[in-house]
């Protein structure tokens, strides 16, 4: 299995060379040359795996497919380290529950954080960690968070050989619960930088780094973002796994909806769906910042400056440049890298948008890709927090709520829907308080996490401020 540049870039690389890189040196996103197809007869091999082996197992049948420069009987190890009730809190990993008839909540925020960026973190500490190891090197993480990647990032990497993290997040961006799990971490390898601005500052300066070739080949900088092909790939198991739990055999179709602000998680989806997984709708769900929104519904993709991004109650979605978003566009324009690179270089440089409303390849989207799309308020937000726990005794966070209200508008006979669940509602206690009037429950693990001593430095939004930090924290 080889991997090419969304923006054309002529090498091809195995999975571990990408698994350090991030970004490739065009400042393209990588992705496999084609996708593995999986057949009706393998579906039933891997629920029956699923089923009776766990989902360990099933992770391994779906990297296997991707990964073939890590001996099969290492790549079984490191996911059996990572996939355990232990970590994850249930056996089942990612159990779905039934809200009524057709309408699912896969839930994926079991892990250290609370949040469904550990599906895929825990394995890619695991992943860093073997691979440095084998070649005896180390690793500089820079990544930028909107409440949850960041704290995953480090509780993954917190301790291990060979890696430091360095994550940029917004000044006061985050709730109160997502900023005390990243500050108050201790660990020598672990740096939290505040940046004076938005997520789309930070991820800016993520890439500003990654494309400085010469620095980022002298320090060693990685990426856990989900630029990162690793991390998204991670994430296409656990479709798979709510699939199987949703249905009985390989003939039955189902939808999901994808609470999304910078696409990752639902370009996993759509990575499955172009696999064979047979998915009849992917669903995007945004808040205020409705950018995808406006992209599915128009074929306008128009980014936001700054100070034009919302600052809503479901925070880790306040992002107007997408960045995953160019994995899909890359198979909507048949893999065209020269058009691609036109679109995401030249005219979001100078434009701020593009425009393929007028283009045959969008008209076909939905038909050949199977995105939907829809927004939802605050308003909206505490409505449906407030319907399901008076509902169904279920309390679920603001970027779940999200994906909920939008969901509903999806449905389809026969069909069942998943909501993936985003995070634990503890994460966002303010708006779960404004809706219900009560403060959700708090594992016993973070209590008075708060009041935590905290380790953050402040800088502009200025990738060269970040980068003298770097260079002045590699031993």
């Amino acid at each position: 299995m080889k991997y090419l540049s969304t923006r054309g870039h002529a090498d091809r690389k195995q999975f571990c060379e990408i698994l350090l890189e991030g970004l490739a040196p065009d400042g393209g996103l990588y992705l496999p040359e084609t996708y593995p197809q999986v057949d009706a007869a393998m579906l039933e091999k891997w629920r029956a795996i699923y089923r009776d082996s766990g989902y360990a197992d099933l992770a391994f049948e779906v990297l296997s497919l991707y990964i073939d420069d890590i001996p099969a009987a290492d790549l079984k190890a490191i996911c059996e380290k990572t996939y355990t009730e232990e970590v994850f809190g249930t056996q089942e990993i990612v159990p779905l529950r039934q809200l009524e008839p057709g309408l699912y909540l896969e839930a994926l925020s079991n892990g250290p954080t609370l949040a469904f960026k550990d599906m895929a973190m825990q394995l890619l500490g695991n992943l860093f960690e073997y691979e440095l190891a084998r070649r005896g090197e180390e690793l500089n993480i820079l990544g930028a968070t909107s409440g949850d990647t960041g704290s995953a990032a480090e509780y993954a990497m917190r301790g291990k050989k060979g890696v430091r993290v360095f994550m940029t997040s917004p000044q006061g961006r985050m709730s109160p619960f997502q900023q005390a799990q990243m500050f108050s971490l201790q660990d020598a390898n672990i740096h939290n930088i505040a940046i004076e601005g938005v997520f789309d500052d930070c991820q800016d300066i993520v890439k500003a780094v990654s494309n400085d070739l010469d620095f980022k080949r002298k320090y060693k900088i990685g990426t856990v973002n989900s630029i990162n092909w690793a991390r998204l790939l991670a994430q296409v198991v656990y479709y798979f796994a709510g699939y199987f739990q949703a249905t009985t055999t390989s003939d039955q179709r189902v939808s999901f909806t994808v609470p999304s602000g910078n696409f990752g998680n639902v370009c996993a989806g759509h990575v499955a769906r172009m696999m064979g997984l047979p998915i009849e709708k992917l669903v995007v769900a945004t808040n205020e910042n409705d950018v995808l929104d406006e992209f599915f519904r128009t074929g306008v993709y128009r980014v936001r400056a700054s100070a034009d991004t919302h600052e809503t109650s479901s925070p880790s979605m306040d992002i107007s440049k997408a960045s995953n978003f160019e994995r899909f566009v890359f198979d909507l324009l048949g893999r065209d890298a020269t058009r691609l690179a036109d679109l995401f270089g030249a005219q979001l440089s100078t434009q701020g948008r593009f425009d393929l409303s007028g283009d045959t390849t969008f008209q076909s989207a939905a038909r050949h890709y199977g995105f939907a799309s829809g927004k939802s308020t605050h308003a909206d937000r505490l409505q449906t927090i407030r319907d399901t726990y008076a509902r169904f005794g279920t309390m679920i966070d603001t970027h779940t709520a999200d994906g909920l209200k939008v969901a509903r508008e999806h449905l389809s006979a026969g069909v069942p829907m998943i909501v993936l669940e985003t995070a634990l509602p503890i994460k966002f206690a303010a708006t779960i308080e404004e809706a219900l009037g009560q403060l959700p429950p708090r594992p016993a693990r973070f209590e008075g996490i708060e009041a935590l001593p905290k380790r953050v430095q402040l800088m502009p939004a200025d990738a060269a401020v970040v980068q003298a930090y770097i260079a002045s924290h590699v031993d």
